[in-house]
């Protein structure tokens, strides 16, 4: 961790580099400086080594269940490392920052597989419509006329 970066490394390679925000580079700067070298896991099992991803998935499942008696729409729920993920890329989408810092961000090849993060965003789709919305339309579901009915039925 230097200056609030964060290096990640995936299967013994180095895949990256990831900015932090201030409280969580303070956090893992002061976890490393108490127990052990900076280039030592973050998240290390009984013997030292890194976590595997069954074991995170076990950990993210042991504090969903105990999280999901405070907030009942957790019930049920399968969540999985990948979705705390997802939840990061939806929260810098709805917090405005572009799909290609987001793709980088992500570490993504190219802005393609960011889109699906701009297909799931509803507010989005919403806001993308609202300019098109006639100004002078009632607000509401359109029902059309009887006449109107006839005619394309008879189409």
């Amino acid at each position: 961790m230097d200056d609030g970066v964060v290096t990640l490394t995936v299967r013994r390679l180095q895949a990256g580099r990831c900015p932090t925000n201030c409280w969580s580079a303070s956090g893992c700067r002061d976890y490393t400086e108490r127990n052990g070298r900076s280039d030592d896991p973050l998240f290390p099992t009984r013997t030292g080594r890194r976590l595997s991803r069954d074991a995170i998935a076990l950990r993210i499942n042991t504090h969903a269940a105990t999280a999901a008696s405070r907030c009942p729409s957790l019930q049920g729920k399968r969540l999985h490392p990948h979705v705390l993920r997802h939840t990061c890329a939806m929260s810098l989408l709805q917090a405005g920052v572009d799909t290609s810092v987001i793709a980088l961000w992500l570490g993504h090849v190219g802005v393609r597989s960011t889109d699906a993060y701009l297909h799931a965003d509803m507010n989005i789709k919403e806001k993308a419509l609202a300019p098109t919305t006639p100004q002078r339309a009632p607000p509401g579901r359109y029902h059309p006329t009887d006449q109107v009915l006839a005619f394309l039925e008879s189409l």
